[in-house]
Formats: structure tokens, sequence, C-alpha cells
């Protein structure tokens, strides 16, 4: 029986510090302005400077909260590289900033870097009609549609300027920071090409979003690809972990390091095998929109942008299963795409 998940650490990282983890790992948390009110950044000793993993919100408050960890952590060393795991503005939103602060390159694989420059982009105007149609297959009123679609503009809000250059790293990449060799283990479905980085012989791991140890990543489908299939590229991705030992140390984005990694796993593999279950229980009788399934999947109040990412995984699940041949899908003379049992 594989170990259960096992918190490391009782204490946090204050605001503006950083705490050691492992020899050479240090940890940062920095606020975020959502209900996911933080997020976990890590400082790596790189010989005569610093690697950073990942960069926290745009903003003068974190970038203030940068400045003191800079004062009272780096010990006169600077940093050098900025490896950035995905495009999500908590991950991204300072890089811009830090690339100049510290005259450093910033590493991130290619289709992270690719969709960053694009959401940073002021050319809205094709991201909003594709996001009318989207939801409107799924089913949205629309009074509701409006409320939806402003969060197409805001990835701009919580990221500075893209650099215009990167280095680009590659899935089974090696990347020696200071003394350790780091694996780059690829994660999909949360986002295009998540960069996590793995120590087998040190019993190491930075998951960034792909392995969370109390909730479950957001797999959502999104207007860019509306018949792609993120959660089977997310659960098959989940199996590229398997050689790391089982009491490797998981410092993931959110919540606290943890022990208990193929535990953790096989929880989200359960986990999504449930929703699926619940789908196919709720297709069984009259058919179903994308926003029907999302209300059968989340019972629980949601604000606008909680909706938009419940939308989105609703329909991942419902794609998952319509190109399995498992569900029909049919699309009705009012343009909403409803299932039924195939």
């Amino acid at each position: 029986m594989k170990p259960e998940v096992t918190y490391t650490f009782a204490d946090l990282p204050g605001d503006g510090s950083a705490m050691r983890v492992a020899d050479g790992v240090y940890w940062v948390r920095m606020p975020l302005p959502f209900a996911l009110n933080h997020i976990n950044l890590w400082l790596l000793e790189d010989g005569d400077g610093w690697t950073m993993v990942d960069t926290g919100i745009g903003g003068e408050k974190v970038r203030a909260l940068w400045e003191q960890v800079f004062e009272g952590t780096l010990a006169g060393r600077p940093i050098t590289r900025i490896l950035v795991t995905h495009f999500h503005p908590d991950h991204m939103g300072q890089a811009g900033w830090l690339t100049g602060r510290w005259n450093a390159p910033i590493w991130m694989t290619q289709a992270e870097w690719l969709y960053a420059r694009h959401q940073h982009s002021k050319d809205l105007a094709g991201r909003m009609e594709a996001g009318q149609a989207f939801y409107r297959r799924a089913g949205v009123p629309e009074a509701q549609l409006p409320a939806l679609l402003q969060r197409f503009g805001r990835y701009r809000e919580g990221v500075e300027p893209v650099p215009a250059s990167y280095r680009r790293i590659f899935g089974g990449e090696e990347i020696r920071i200071g003394t350790r060799n780091w694996q780059v283990i690829i994660g999909e479905g949360h986002c295009p090409e998540h960069a996590c980085l793995a120590c087998p012989e040190d019993k190491l791991l930075i998951s960034g979003d792909i392995v969370l140890p109390r909730i479950s990543p957001n797999i959502s489908l999104f207007p860019q690809e509306p018949d792609g299939d993120p959660l089977s590229r997310y659960l098959d991705c989940l199996g590229r972990f398997g050689h790391l030992p089982e009491d490797t140390l998981v410092l993931p984005s959110h919540d606290t390091p943890f022990t208990g990694l193929h535990a953790r796993i096989d929880n989200l593999r359960e986990h999504h095998k449930h929703r699926l279950d619940l789908i196919l229980e709720a297709c069984a009788g009259a058919p179903q929109t994308g926003l029907s399934v999302m209300q059968a999947m989340f019972t629980r109040e949601l604000d606008s942008l909680q909706l938009g990412f419940a939308i989105g995984e609703a329909l991942a699940h419902l794609n998952l299963l319509w190109r399995r041949g498992t569900l029909a899908r049919t699309l009705g003379p009012d343009g909403v795409d409803r299932y039924t049992l195939a």
C-alpha cells in the first residue's frame, strides 16, 4: 500500500522571507488576490548566483516583497536565471520586471512562452468572438456572457510585459543548477507545456500546478481549442512521474510541501474517474448541455472567475468521453451542444 500524503513543514515562510526546505532550496510564499490566496515560489542556489522558479503575480505589492527576499536571502549573490513553469499570471507575472532587474534570462518551454505572448497582446477581438461562440455552445444564457468574457482581457493586469526572447527548455532535458541535475518533466492539460523539475537522486520534485496536495489542478477546455482533450493529456502525463521515489519531497505551487507522491497521483486519477462516472450518470437520462453538466459537478455558488473554470472543467470531461465514443454530441438548432450516452 502506498504511503498517504504527509505534510513536511508545520510553519510557512513569512511575507518577504524565504524558508530552507532542502540543501540549497528555499521556499518563498507570495500573496494572490483570489480565493486561492498564495503561490509558492522557489530559489535554488546556483554557484555564484541563484535560479528562481516562478515569479508571482505582477504588481507593486509582490515586487516590494521580492526586494525584501533579495535583501534577506541572496547573501549578495544575484539572480542569474528565471525559470517559469507555465504562462499563468501567478507564475509569469513578474518575469518581465525580474529579467530587467537582474539582467537574467527567462527559461521556459516554447508553448508556454508563446501563450504568454499571445495572452499579453492587445488584440482581443478574435478571442472575445471565439469565447462567445464557445460559451453559447455550452448553453450559457446570453445574460451571463459578459461576466464570463470580462476575464479574457485581464491577463495584462497581472503580467508584466513578456520578455521578447527566452531560452527554450524541453521535456527530458537535464538542467544543472548548483550541485544538482534537474530533469524537466512536461505536464499537460492544465496548460499546454508545463515544466516540472525533478531530482530523483535527492528525492525532490518542483511540481508546479501539475501535482497539488489537496486540490485538483484545473483541467479546462478553452475557446482556443474547443474540440481538444486536455483531460486525457493530463491523466497521461501523470505516468511521467512514476520513476520518482515514493518519499520524494514534492514542492507544489499551492499549499505546502509533502511526501506521498504516488498516493496523491492515484487520488487525482480517482477524482477524475469519479467525475466521469457522475457525468455518465447525468447523461443517461435527458440530453445534457455543458452548463447543466457543470451544475451537476459543482453544486456550490461560484463567482464569475470560478464559473469560467468550472464550465471549462465540465467541457474537458465531456470531451474525453465524447472522443472515446462513450458520449454522443449533437449540435441543436439553437446552437447548443447536447450530450447523450452513445
